[in-house]
Order: structure tokens, then C-alpha cells, then sequence
């Protein structure tokens, strides 16, 4: 009877040993680990420990998922992510900015349609802007889950004004002005630097919008439509008026960064500086009450929207060729939730697009009045350099770096701009 006994224990020890050994290998099974890879544009702090923190703490709510992250600068990032796409392996998680930039990786392929994942959890997606969808959504469909929104602007010491009488300029004239007296005064009227020419694109843009009537800029724009030919003279006026500035922005302009410029406003060493509103967080703790902001002045005879704003989200896109599309759905998710959205401003100075994340407790009252920029203006465009063909693009930078050096015109620069976009537009 005990032998039987003893038997039947040990059976029943055997047999718990089995299910054991086969549970632990079903639960090895199911959590097996997702390994994402996820491309962005910022290598550089603050940035980059923003990132490093948020992929870390997005580990530790998901144990099953690890995240390798890449990072490259601006200019560079534009043409990578392009390169990076078309290979064999490209990354599942990606930044992208609107408008063209996006739709180049849909209309190639390469990225997944999210319609279906944005509609499904509407708890989340209705948390974020509706209006910030639309430059990532092609025929019906979205593409890009909108991270950031943000705008230029004009930014300008108060101090210096105080001290040299001036008025904030409402008209472009007014800014010519204001710029000459503060030439007089020994002070760097505007801190620039297009040694990374995007800088000059969001010039262009602001000043294409004001110049060009709304129609032709939707014409020409639009790589799909055989009409637009960028003859409208009003882009040559624009780059005339760009020029204008010329003599009041530091020495050697595309020979120094943006951050070069950015620095000399920050530093007290220049009174105005052509800035993303994001960038007030970066400049206000240095300038504190004497940092403001206002929107490009009205051009006298300009044929665009006086009241428009260069301005567009930013987002986050999943590669058609991921194989684990629901763990990136979920990592995109998390860097857009409201909490992630309100530690972004406080952290790294970005404009969540998720709403009620711009308040009195995490931002400043400038930042706050920077936001309503962007919300009170009748028209907003997307930052040029994504808004049209990079083909289109190039030829508008290259030629405009040109004509900062003296070597080109603005009508030499336009006869460049619309021979690069009759290519695009026999393609």
C-alpha cells in the first residue's frame, strides 16, 4: 500500500514536472521578444536623452519588445531616410515630415496604411488635432501619426528695441526700417545662417505665401498638376524681398549653421531672428521678459494671404515592410499619448500635436501666445522644403545660396526652379 502510494506520487510529481516544463515553453513561445528599429532626426541634446528615456521607459511597460534606435541630423536625415526605405531592410518606426516629404515614401510604397489602427482606438487618436492629420493623409487614407506641430516666426530682443525706441514692425517696410536702425546702433540687425539651407527654405515659403496668390501656390505646388509652372512674378519679388535683408544679417551667412545664428540671438549679439516657436524654450531661459515673437510682416503689394503662417505637424510613419506592425502601432502610441505629449513641451521645447497638452502649468506665457500664431491664422502653409518635389527644392536652395554669394539673380534662380519643376512634371 505505501509502495502504491509512493508510485502514485511520484507520478503525479512526473506528470506536474511535464506541464510545467510544457507551460514555461508555450509562455517562452508567446513572449518572444520584438526587436523595432526606430530612425529620427535628433542625434543632439535635448533631444536625443528625450528619445533615450522614452524608448527605455516604453521597454519596461513592454518586456517583450526592444527598440534599436538611429539618429542623424536634419539635412542629412532627408536624403538617409530615403536611402534607408528602399533597402531591404528599413527601419519600422520612422519621423517624416508632412505634406510631400510623406507622401513620396506612399506613392513609392514604403509606408503602411494606418487609417485602420487611427480609427480603431479613437481613445487615443481623438486626443490628438484633427486638423494635424490632413498633410499625412493621401487618397483617403493616413499614413503618419502627427507628433509635433510647430510655426515661424520672427523672434526679437525687447531690450534692444527698448533701448533704441522701436516698435515691433507690422509691415515689411517697417522691418526694413527697424533693421537699418539697429544696423546704425553697431548691433546685428537678423542672426541667420544657410550653411544647411533648409533655413532658407522656410524664407521662401513665408514670403512665396505672401507674395503668390493662394490658387497659383496650390497649382504650382502640387507635383500632379501639368498647370503648375512657377511663372507667377511674384516668386521673383519674393526672393527680391529676401534679399533685402541680406545687408542686415551677419557676415558669411553660408558659412555658419543655423545654431550658429540661433546663439548670437541667444547671446544678446543680434536683435531679431527668423525661428520655429519650438525654439522658445531653447532662447527664453536666457532672454527671459525680453524675448518675444510676431508673425512675418505684410508685404505692400503682395498677392497672398497677409494673414497665413508658415507652419505643419511633424509625425511618426511605419514601413510597409515591417514584420511587426502592431508593436510599432503601439510604440507610436505611446510617443503620442497626452502624457508623453505634455513632457515633450517641458523637455525638449516641441509643440505636442495632442490636445490640452500646451497649458499654463508646462508652458510660458510666450509659448502660449506663440501657439495662438499658428491657431488664429487664417492659412497655414507646410515648411517648403516638404511642401513641394525635392527636385524643386534643391534648385530653389542651391540658387538662393548662390544669390547670397552674388553669383546668381532672383530671375536666374526662378529660370533654375522652373526647369527643375518641368522635369518633375514630365515624370
Amino acid at each position: 500500500m505505501k509502495r502504491l502510494m509512493i508510485l502514485s506520487i511520484v507520478s503525479i510529481l512526473f506528470l506536474s514536472m511535464i506541464a510545467g516544463c510544457s507551460s514555461a515553453n508555450e509562455t517562452s513561445s508567446n513572449d518572444e521578444t520584438v526587436e523595432l528599429r526606430f530612425f529620427h532626426r535628433w542625434p543632439t541634446e535635448p533631444k536625443k536623452q528625450y528619445f533615450e528615456n522614452a524608448v527605455k521607459e516604453f521597454e519596461e511597460l513592454h518586456p517583450n519588445i526592444k527598440i534599436k534606435t538611429e539618429a542623424v541630423l536634419n539635412d542629412s536625415y532627408k536624403e538617409k531616410i530615403r536611402v534607408v526605405l528602399g533597402s531591404k531592410n528599413p527601419p519600422d518606426v520612422f519621423f517624416s515630415w508632412s505634406g510631400e516629404f510623406a507622401y513620396n515614401f506612399v506613392r513609392a510604397g514604403q509606408s503602411l496604411d494606418l487609417t485602420e489602427a487611427v480609427n480603431a482606438d479613437k481613445e487615443w487618436s481623438s486626443q490628438i488635432i484633427e486638423s494635424q492629420f490632413k498633410p499625412f493623409t493621401l487618397d483617403g487614407k493616413i499614413y503618419g501619426i502627427p507628433w509635433s506641430t510647430d510655426g515661424k516666426a520672427f523672434f526679437y530682443n525687447k531690450k534692444i528695441f527698448a533701448d533704441l525706441n522701436l516698435e515691433i514692425p507690422t509691415t515689411w517696410a517697417e522691418l526694413i526700417a527697424v533693421s537699418e536702425k539697429i544696423k546704425e546702433a553697431g548691433v546685428t540687425p537678423i542672426a541667420f545662417g544657410s550653411k544647411a539651407p533648409w533655413t532658407i527654405s522656410h524664407y521662401i515659403g513665408s514670403l512665396n505665401q505672401l507674395m503668390v496668390p493662394e490658387e497659383v501656390i496650390a497649382k504650382d505646388y502640387d507635383r500632379n498638376n501639368p498647370e503648375g509652372d512657377f511663372t507667377h512674378p511674384g516668386y521673383v519679388k519674393a526672393l527680391e524681398k529676401f534679399m533685402e535683408l541680406e545687408p542686415f544679417f551677419n557676415t558669411g551667412v553660408n558659412s555658419v549653421d543655423h545654431q550658429y545664428a540661433r546663439e548670437l540671438f541667444n547671446g544678446g549679439k543680434a536683435a531679431i531672428g527668423y525661428f520655429q516657436l519650438a525654439e522658445i524654450g531653447l532662447i527664453e531661459p536666457s532672454l527671459k521678459e525680453n524675448l518675444g515673437v510676431f508673425n512675418t510682416p505684410a508685404i505692400e503689394g503682395g498677392e497672398g494671404n497677409p494673414n497665413s503662417i508658415t507652419a505643419a505637424p511633424e509625425g511618426i510613419m511605419i514601413s510597409s515592410k515591417t514584420k511587426h506592425p502592431k508593436e510599432a502601432m503601439e510604440f507610436i502610441k505611446f510617443l503620442t499619448s497626452k502624457e508623453k505629449g505634455t513632457e515633450q513641451l517641458t523637455e525638449v521645447s516641441e509643440y505636442s500635436a495632442v490636445k490640452g497638452t500646451t497649458n499654463s502649468e508646462n508652458a510660458s506665457p510666450l509659448q502660449q501666445e506663440a501657439i495662438d500664431l499658428i491657431i488664429n491664422a487664417e492659412k497655414t502653409y507646410l515648411w517648403f522644403d516638404t511642401a513641394v518635389d525635392i527636385s524643386i527644392v534643391d534648385a530653389y536652395l542651391n540658387g538662393t545660396q548662390q544669390m547670397l554669394d552674388g553669383k546668381k539673380t532672383a530671375e536666374e534662380v526662378m529660370a533654375d526652379v522652373i526647369k527643375a519643376n518641368k522635369k518633375v512634371k514630365e515624370k
